[in-house]
């Protein structure tokens, strides 16, 4: 799993019918200072996130065990909206001090 930002949408008027109904986000990575990466990726949104949001992306085979994409053809998934993240006792990231 990977800590990301909600950075976009992306919108499809046609699409692999077992994708229909499931919103798609860009996100980019980010690393352990906190620092947004050039990194981005596409991940089915499983939890409602929004934009600016700091998210948990699942990736790869592990995504086949997230609830509702077993059967449909997702390689990343938003499984968390993130309240905080600590590293090294000290707070990297707060929710509440981005409102």
């Amino acid at each position: 799993m990977r800590i990301a930002r909600v950075r976009g949408t992306v919108v499809s008027t046609y699409k692999e019918p077992s994708l229909q109904g499931v919103k798609l986000l860009v996100v980019q990575f980010v690393d352990q200072t906190g620092e947004i990466t050039p990194e981005y990726e596409v991940a089915a949104d499983m939890v409602g996130a929004g934009l600016d949001e700091w998210v948990l992306v699942s990736r790869g085979s592990q995504t086949r065990h997230v609830r509702d994409c077993t059967d449909r053809p997702v390689d990343a998934a938003i499984i968390a909206i993130i309240d905080t993240v600590t590293l090294s006792n000290q707070p990297l990231y707060s929710k509440r001090d981005q409102n």
